[in-house]
């Protein structure tokens, strides 16, 4: 998400061709003093008009020249501004607003950050509990779990929305730890406020890029699980590569499960739904847990989300996914 500056309409190039279509008069035959005179002063008056006439063109261009470059710096000056605004954290000691920084390569990517309104309580849980449970995705170091969950066994969550879900399956599992992912600020400070309002202090919240935290902050086989749980359709055939299950998504995965850890996916998008069925069951390192080699019934640990249910009342039709990593 950026600001973008309009750029301003571009003046329209004179038209050369008009000086062209004067018809050359024709040479005088007399050789008259008389006649040569006047053609001197001809000739003479020409070259003045002609002097000044190029005069007056070089004036304008300079001064299309200088609008031209006052646009260009104002233009600069605007996406310096936009690019500040986004790198500024908005809560000092809480999530940074770039935090791999820009020596991570540019790729597609399945998520759009967002600025949105902070409520008072959000900004309250972010500026006390940031500091004890929240962490930046940077790409600088590998994470150890057993000390960041304290030996509790840890299930990756990617894309939490507000939170209401995950906060009700730390409280009710709390022998397992929640590493959960966004980068949406409201959403941190309402999962950070639900966690601690309900006295769970086995959820860890981690901003950023989740293929940065896959590829390069957790150690092989450290996660017992996966949750990706109503991740963006992007519907437009046109945008179906950002979406976020793929095969090289998993290839990432697999190293960083134990074996026999789940991947949960669910979604109410029928053709993402066939594309992760698919796409799962022919990764060679998972395997279906449904009998039937389909869909899996929703599991009692994850809660009906308000999300889900507007979906259900649209009458979308919810598919949960079950595959083991092998």
């Amino acid at each position: 998400m950026s600001e973008q500056p309009l750029n301003p309409s571009t003046a329209a190039a004179p038209d050369d061709d008009a000086a062209d279509t004067a018809p050359a008069g024709p040479t005088p035959t007399g050789s008259t003093a008389t006649g040569s005179t006047a053609a001197g002063s001809t000739a003479a008056g020409s070259t003045a008009a002609g002097s000044t006439a190029a005069g007056s063109t070089a004036a304008g261009s300079t001064a299309a020249d200088v609008a031209a470059d006052e646009a260009a710096a104002l233009r600069a000056a605007s996406f310096e501004r936009a690019r500040r605004l986004r790198m500024e954290p908005r809560f000092p000691g809480g999530p940074a607003a770039d935090p791999a920084g820009s020596h991570h390569e540019r790729r597609i990517r399945s998520f759009q950050p967002r600025r949105s309104r902070v409520t008072t309580g959000q900004q309250d849980a972010l500026e006390r509990l940031w500091p004890k449970w929240g962490l930046d995705i940077d790409g600088q170091r590998v994470l150890d779990l057993a000390d960041l969950f304290d030996g509790l066994p840890v299930v990756l969550e990617i894309g939490f929305g507000m939170g209401e879900a995950t906060a009700q399956m730390a409280a009710d599992d709390p022998g397992t730890g929640i590493l959960a992912v966004d980068v949406h600020t409201p959403g941190q400070g309402n999962l950070l406020g639900l966690a601690d309002k309900a006295g769970s202090t086995n959820v860890r919240v981690a901003n950023g890029d989740a293929v940065i935290l896959l590829r390069e902050m957790l150690a092989p086989e450290s996660l017992d699980g996966l949750r990706v749980y109503f991740p963006d359709p992007w519907p437009k055939a046109r945008h179906h590569k950002r979406r976020l299950i793929q095969p090289e998504f998993l290839d990432l995965v697999a190293p960083v499960l134990r074996p026999g850890a789940v991947v949960h996916c669910a979604t109410d998008w029928e053709p993402y739904a066939e594309q992760m069925l698919e796409v799962l069951t022919a990764h060679p390192r998972f395997e279906n847990t449904a009998a039937d080699g389909g869909y899996a019934p929703r599991p009692a640990f994850r809660p009906l989300t308000r999300f889900e249910g507007q979906g259900l009342d649209k009458g979308h039709v919810v598919h949960d996914l079950l595959f083991a990593r092998v």
